[in-house]
Formats: C-alpha cells, sequence, structure tokens
C-alpha cells in the first residue's frame, strides 16, 4: 500500500464537491517516470521551476564529466546515480509546486493505486461537514461547585 496526498485549492470548504474539480492526488513514492525521463517528467506535470532545476542538473553533470575526461562507467554510475535521486525526490518536488500554486495538501490516504486513492480522499472529503459556527453573546461561565480548586488557584468566587 502506497501512501497518497490529496491537494486541494486553499479556500475550499470542506465537504465542497467544486473544489474536486482542481483535485491533484499524488503518490508518496519512488517515480519510474522521473527516473527515465527525468526533466519531461517535470515538464508535463507542469513543474515548471522544478523541471528547469533538473535540466541544469543533468547538463551540469555531464558537461562536468566530460570536462574531467571521466571514466565512462564511472560517469555511467554517476548519471543513474542522479537519475535515482531524481526518481526519490520527484513526487515531493510535485507536491511543493501544488503547494506553491496554491494547491497545499488536504489529507493523506493509503492505497493499492491511483484509482482507489483518489475513490477513497473523494470520499473522505465529501464526508466532511464545516464547522459549526459559535454563538455570538457572552461567554456562559460555570456556575461554581463549592469545591475546592485543586492546584495555585484560590477558592472559586460567588456569583453576585
Amino acid at each position: 500500500m502506497a501512501s497518497f496526498t490529496l491537494h486541494l485549492p486553499r479556500d475550499a470548504r470542506p465537504g465542497d464537491p467544486g473544489a474536486l474539480e482542481r483535485a491533484e492526488v499524488v503518490k508518496d513514492a519512488f517515480s519510474w517516470g522521473a527516473f527515465f525521463f527525468t526533466a519531461l517528467w517535470f515538464f508535463y506535470h507542469r513543474c515548471w521551476i522544478a523541471g528547469l532545476l533538473v535540466l541544469i542538473a543533468v547538463v551540469t553533470l555531464n558537461g562536468l564529466m566530460s570536462v574531467l575526461d571521466i571514466y565512462p562507467l564511472a560517469a555511467f554510475v554517476a548519471q543513474v546515480l542522479l537519475c535515482w535521486l531524481i526518481g526519490l525526490e520527484a513526487n515531493s518536488l510535485r507536491r511543493w509546486t501544488l503547494t506553491r500554486r496554491g494547491l497545499p495538501a488536504f489529507d493523506v490516504v493509503s492505497a493499492p493505486d491511483q484509482d482507489e486513492a483518489e475513490a477513497k480522499s473523494y470520499a473522505r472529503w465529501l464526508a466532511r461537514t464545516a464547522p459549526l459556527p459559535r454563538p455570538a453573546g457572552p461567554a456562559v461561565r460555570p456556575r461554581p461547585t463549592g469545591e475546592p480548586v485543586l492546584g495555585l488557584f484560590p477558592d472559586p468566587e460567588r456569583f453576585r
């Protein structure tokens, strides 16, 4: 079972079905797509800043390996390790991008696949209700029972 996060608009009210139109569900696991396609995966998911940084990192590593005349096997291992790091952090960078765009994480669910995670998280969102407003007016003070108060406080005062 994997963990998934539900991202909704910042101003979404609990239980509002209209908020689900812009909802995004992101898996919290290694991304094979980001491992194999690096920057293209980020651009596909509209993570422009993260994709640009990944593209710069890949090009810089390739340029550094050719300038330093590193043994080809070592350069290949370095590339694979960089792609592995990108695959590990891709979904975290996607969550960061969604939060920056105004879609923070509202819920976390565990599910075996994306479809079930969407169904669970949407059902949980729709089951929520908005908190009831507090009644306006003076605060109701409890009546003293005549028993002493524990701790350093004096005995409760009597109502006048």
